[in-house]
C-alpha cells in the first residue's frame, strides 16, 4: 500500500530526476558555444586565434523556454525532448503502472538515453521489478536515406550529424550515473530493420518513437506495434517536426484501420492510445 508519505517522495524523486536529465535545474551553469556568423568584429580573425590556440569561445546560461520546448541542443543533459515532452513519458508510464497494463517499455531512437533513464527511475521509484526498459539505437547516428526504398525520406538526411552518434557505452554510463543500469535494461543496438524484428520482447506498454525518419519509424511500428498491449501508449517525438516520421505514423495506422485520437503533446510530440 503506497502512503500519502511514500507517494509524495516518490513524485519528488522523479520531479529531480527529470530537472537532472534536461539539466533545467542548472541552467545557470551551461556552457555554449558562441555563434561567430553573429560576432560584429573581424570574425576572420577571430576564428584563427581560437584555432590556433585550441579555444572555444562560450557564454554562459541556457534558455529556459527553449529547454521546456525540447528545442534546443543540450550540452550535456540525457535528453534533449524537453519539460514537455518529458512529462508526458511521465504522465504515460504512470497511468500503465497505475492501472496494471502489462508489458515492459521501449524507446526507438534514445540519443544521450534521458527518456529510458526515466522509464527505468519510475520502475524503481514504483518498485517495479519485473518490467524492463529496452534502449533501441543503432548509436551510430541515423541511417542515411534509402532512397529507393523509402523515397518519403528523401531530403531529410541527418546521416552525417556527429552529434546525433552517441555511443552504447556513454549510454550506459548515462544509467550507471543515476544508479539505473541494471538486468532491468536491455540494449538493442543496430539498425532497427536488423534488432527489432527479433527483439525478444513478449509484450509492451510504452512504445516511444524517436527515430525521426519514415524507415525508422515504420521499421518500429511494424515489428512492435502487434506487441503492444491494449492501454498502452505509442509516444511520438517527431510527428510536428518531421514530415516523413508524420507519414509513417499516417500510413501504418490507415492499413491497420487504427482511429484512436492522437493527442498533441507540444510543438512535435503527440501520443495516442491503444484501445483495441
Amino acid at each position: 500500500m503506497v502512503t500519502t508519505t511514500s507517494a509524495k517522495l516518490r513524485d519528488r524523486y522523479v520531479d529531480l530526476l527529470m530537472g537532472c536529465l534536461t539539466r533545467e535545474l542548472f541552467l545557470d551553469e551551461e556552457a555554449h558555444d558562441v555563434d561567430l556568423n553573429a560576432w560584429p568584429g573581424d570574425v576572420d580573425g577571430l576564428r584563427t586565434t581560437l584555432r590556433d590556440n585550441g579555444w572555444r569561445l562560450t557564454r554562459r546560461g541556457g534558455d529556459a523556454a527553449k529547454r521546456d520546448d525540447g528545442n534546443d541542443w543540450p550540452p550535456t543533459a540525457e535528453t534533449m525532448v524537453g519539460r514537455q515532452r518529458l512529462a508526458d513519458v511521465r504522465q504515460c508510464v504512470d497511468s500503465v503502472l497505475a492501472e496494471g497494463v502489462p508489458g515492459d517499455f521501449i524507446e526507438t531512437g534514445v540519443w544521450r538515453g534521458g527518456v529510458t533513464i526515466l522509464m527505468r527511475g519510475m520502475l524503481e521509484a514504483w518498485a517495479d521489478a519485473d518490467r524492463r526498459v529496452w534502449v533501441a539505437d543503432s548509436f551510430q547516428g541515423l541511417p542515411a536515406p534509402d532512397q529507393e526504398a523509402f523515397p518519403q525520406d528523401v531530403g531529410h538526411d541527418m546521416s552525417d550529424v556527429p552529434a546525433l552518434a552517441v555511443s552504447a557505452d556513454q549510454v550506459r554510463a548515462n544509467f550507471d550515473r543515476y544508479g539505473l543500469l541494471d538486468d532491468q535494461v536491455q540494449f538493442l543496438e543496430g539498425w532497427f530493420r536488423d534488432t527489432l524484428p527479433t527483439a525478444p520482447i513478449e509484450q509492451l506498454a510504452i512504445l516511444r518513437l524517436d527515430g525521426d525518419m519514415y524507415e525508422s519509424t515504420m521499421d518500429a511500428l511494424d515489428a512492435l506495434y502487434p506487441k503492444l498491449s491494449v492501454g498502452g501508449y505509442v509516444i511520438v517525438d517527431d510527428y510536428g517536426a518531421w514530415e516523413p516520421c508524420r507519414q509513417a505514423c499516417t500510413d501504418y495506422r490507415e492499413r491497420h484501420g487504427i482511429t484512436d485520437e492522437i493527442v498533441p503533446i507540444d510543438w512535435t510530440g503527440v501520443h495516442w492510445r491503444r484501445s483495441a
